[in-house]
């Protein structure tokens, strides 16, 4: 049944592609395709009924939060889960198996997510906010165990030019579940059921996620591959970070990279704009989620098919997407009295940011996978994601102190850069 599968939705006849992988992991990769596909549909799931943009904002709102604690928990949960991966990975790098990595990676997000929803209950204001807080730091340090593991399992176990397609069937089936969660919070918003009890039970729905991706992890036969024994593993994160100098590749990628966050780092402030000029009534939250669950289910197939052609094009036109949006949304809010009260246009807006964002994550996750093999591989990701973990908590302090003076004027930046990060995605060569 898997094999049948994987042939229809890879368009595959004949000879199975078996490119940048093992002869032993050939064998496997129809079951294992399906495996990663299900058990990255829950997580991302969990990631969306948990996102700090929406969600975890509400929550705190709802237990009186102050607002200082409340801004902290997008930059921290995005790049704690990125800033410690070059530490994390010289311990990843002695595992000839690591798909148990994750596995405990990604138990320990069940806890922690699960924690908040016992916090929400249980807490309030100041006291609520630091406990919340704590279990987002840990629950992005397991993040970053399973970023990391899972970029090596997904190389040794899926080939080249299947990789994009399963992230953008994974993104596209999690979107259908996320389209389902938003119609149901809109629903029981509109009725006027949305208490503390009801968010804290949607953060334990999300937590969920986590123990079932693990149990379906847990199935994916993986073989052994390339280790640092810990007596011959000697590198330093100083040493690690001298790649960014000796290997202009992986430099062009982390400088293009980080021109990609304005796909990232924009989302929030549409959230904001529609609180400052429609009203904060709890059925936008709804509306967001929706808006991101039909982006996922309609881009990521597109995204994925042409990320296996090449990842880097997918890069450069998904950020051109954000950026143009970016700047027609600075228009708007700038100078049409009319059209920035228009509660619609704030929801729309957001899915065609859903659209660029996903082809931004899908293109370079699929870019770093092809780039490098083994042990390289895992270099790479750690240390770019620590780069971009570092930038992104100082851009994004700053993005939050200059959105006390203009929220557009922040969009519109971050949208500049952006295109500068199109023009440089489309310049680095392909890896397919």
């Amino acid at each position: 049944m898997f094999e049948k599968l994987y042939n229809l939705l890879n368009n595959e006849k004949g000879t199975r592609v078996c490119k940048d992988i093992t002869d032993d992991a050939c064998k496997h990769v129809p079951k294992n395709y399906f495996l990663i596909i299900f058990s990255n549909t829950f997580t991302s799931l969990g990631d969306t009924l948990s996102n700090p943009k929406t969600v975890l904002t509400w929550l705190m709102s709802y237990v009186s939060a102050p607002v200082y604690l409340i801004s902290l928990i997008v930059p921290i949960r995005e790049s704690g889960s990125m800033v410690p991966q070059v530490a994390i990975a010289k311990y990843i790098n002695t595992k000839p198996i690591r798909k148990w990595l994750w596995v405990i990676g990604s138990l320990i997000q069940f806890l922690a997510i699960a924690s908040i929803g016992l916090i929400a209950l249980n807490f309030k204001g100041s006291t609520a906010g630091w406990l919340i807080i704590l279990a987002i730091v840990i629950f992005s340090l397991a993040r970053s165990v399973c970023s990391l593991s899972s970029k090596d399992v997904t190389g040794k176990t899926i080939p080249k030019t299947r990789r994009g397609r399963l992230k953008g069937y994974t993104v596209s089936i999690s979107g259908i579940l996320v389209l389902i969660a938003g119609l149901y919070i809109l629903y029981t918003s509109n009725n006027g059921e949305a208490t503390v009890s009801f968010y804290s039970n949607l953060i334990f729905f999300a937590s969920i996620t986590w123990l079932v991706s693990a149990l379906i992890y847990s199935r994916i036969k993986e073989f052994p591959g390339e280790t640092n024994t810990k007596s011959k593993n000697k590198t330093t994160f100083i040493s690690k970070l001298k790649l960014l100098k000796t290997d202009t590749h992986f430099r062009d990628f982390v400088i293009t990279r980080s021109l990609l966050l304005c796909s990232a780092l924009t989302a929030p402030y549409y959230v904001i704009l529609a609180q400052k000029h429609v009203g904060k009534e709890s059925y936008l939250l709804g509306l967001f989620i929706i808006a991101k669950g039909i982006a996922s289910i309609i881009s990521s197939p597109f995204w994925g098919k042409l990320a296996d052609k090449s990842s880097k094009n997918v890069m450069a036109l998904a950020v051109l997407i954000a950026s143009v949006l970016g700047i027609f949304t600075f228009i708007i809010i700038s100078y049409s009295e009319t059209l920035k009260t228009i509660n619609w246009i704030y929801p729309v807006a957001f899915f065609i940011l859903g659209v660029a964002h996903g082809g931004v994550r899908l293109g370079r996750k699929t870019y770093i996978v092809d780039m490098a093999t083994g042990n390289q591989r895992t270099d790479y990701v750690s240390v770019s994601n620590t780069v971009i973990g570092l930038i992104l908590l100082v851009t994004g302090g700053l993005s939050a102190l200059v959105s006390l003076i203009s929220i557009e004027g922040v969009v519109l930046v971050l949208s500049l850069f952006g295109l500068l990060g199109a023009y440089k995605s489309y310049k680095l060569p392909n890896v397919e």
